[in-house]
C-alpha cells in the first residue's frame, strides 16, 4: 500500500503499550538526528486479510495522513506507514512522532494541591485548537480520553490515536459503541444520533478531571453512566431527552434538580465554559470554535 510518506528507517527499543488490534513501541530513527519515534505495529490474521485490511486501520492511516499535510502542532504526527505480507497475514506499521506520556500519566504525577489554573487552560486550550482543526475538517475522534491525548515534557498537547474517528457528512450511521465510558456522551450512551459535539463532551470531562485529578463520571455499565451523569446535571425535561432514542425517558433516572455547581472551588469563567461543554442537549453544547473564544481563555 502505497501511503505516499517517507520510509523511516528505525530500530525498536521496548514495548510500551498493547491494545486489542496490535503493539505500541519505542523506537529510534537510524541516521540522522537518531530522535525517538513511536511505532504501531498491526497484525490482520490470515482469516481477516482474506478480506483486505480492515476499515478501522485504513481509517487510522487515511486520517493520519490528512492530518500529516497540515501538519496541526495539537495532532500527532504520521511519519511513515507500510503494509508487508507475512505467511498470509499482513503487518501493518505506522511511524509517529513519539511523546513519552499520555496526559493520564501527566495528571497522576500532578502535586496532591492540583494543577494551576494557568496549566489547565494551557492544556485545554491546545486540546481545544487541536479539536477546532479536526471538526473544521469533518473529523469526528470518538474517543478523546486522557490516554488519547499526549503531553511532551515541553507541555504541547497533541491528540493521537484514531482509530475510532470517521469522517462525518450529514446523516452518515455511526456505531454506538464509541468513547471510553467515562467520558461518552448522553446521546451516545442512548444510543441517539451524534455529531462534533460527542467530542466536546469528552473534551468537558477532561476539564473537570484537570481540576479534580479523577474522572468526573465513573461507572461501569451504561445505565450506571447515565445516572451519574444526572446526578450532577440533574434529570432533563423530556422535550430535551432525544426522541431517536430506543431508551424511553422516566422521572426514575435522577434528581430533577441538578448540583448548583458542577464543580466547587471553580471561578465563574471556568463553572460556566464546564457547563456549556456538559450541556446534556447536542445542540445545546460549546463547540471548540466558540469555546477558544469563551471568556476562561480570553480574559486576564
Amino acid at each position: 500500500m502505497d501511503v505516499g510518506v517517507e520510509h523511516v528507517r528505525y530500530e525498536l527499543l521496548a514495548e510500551v503499550g498493547q491494545g486489542s488490534h496490535g503493539r505500541v513501541y519505542r523506537a529510534r530513527r537510524l541516521g540522522g538526528d537518531q530522535r525517538l519515534l513511536a511505532v504501531k505495529k498491526f497484525n490482520v490474521p490470515a482469516d481477516a486479510s482474506a478480506n483486505g485490511i480492515p476499515a478501522f486501520m485504513i481509517r487510522e492511516v487515511a486520517l493520519l495522513r490528512k492530518m500529516k499535510y497540515f501538519n496541526h502542532p495539537n495532532i500527532v504526527q504520521l511519519l511513515d506507514a507500510s503494509v508487508v505480507p507475512v505467511d498470509r497475514s499482513l503487518d501493518l506499521t505506522l511511524v509517529l512522532e513519539y511523546i513519552d506520556q499520555d496526559l493520564s500519566t501527566f495528571l497522576s504525577k500532578a502535586p496532591a494541591s492540583g494543577l494551576s489554573r494557568d496549566r489547565i487552560k494551557d492544556v485545554m486550550l491546545q486540546l481545544l485548537q487541536g479539536l477546532d482543526f479536526l471538526h473544521t475538517n469533518m473529523v469526528l475522534h470518538r474517543d478523546l480520553k486522557p490516554e488519547n491525548i499526549l503531553v511532551s515534557s515541553q507541555g504541547e498537547v497533541k491528540i493521537a490515536d484514531f482509530g475510532l474517528a470517521r469522517m462525518y457528512t450529514f446523516n452518515i450511521a455511526l456505531t454506538p459503541g464509541v468513547v471510553t465510558l467515562w467520558y461518552r456522551a448522553p446521546e451516545v450512551l442512548l444510543n441517539s444520533v451524534y455529531m462534533s459535539s460527542v467530542d466536546m463532551w469528552s473534551a468537558g470531562c477532561i476539564f473537570a478531571e484537570l481540576f479534580l485529578l479523577r474522572p468526573l463520571f465513573q461507572a461501569y455499565t451504561e445505565v450506571q453512566q447515565l445516572q451519574k451523569i444526572f446526578e450532577v446535571l440533574g434529570l432533563p425535561s423530556e422535550e430535551d431527552w432525544p426522541p431517536d432514542s430506543p431508551i424511553s425517558y422516566s422521572v426514575s433516572w435522577g434528581p430533577t434538580v441538578p448540583c448548583t455547581k458542577l464543580l466547587h472551588n471553580l471561578g465563574p469563567d471556568e463553572s460556566d465554559l464546564l457547563a456549556k461543554c456538559l450541556a446534556f442537549r447536542p445542540s445545546g453544547r460549546i463547540s471548540a470554535a466558540k469555546a477558544l473564544a469563551h471568556p476562561f481563555f480570553t480574559r486576564h
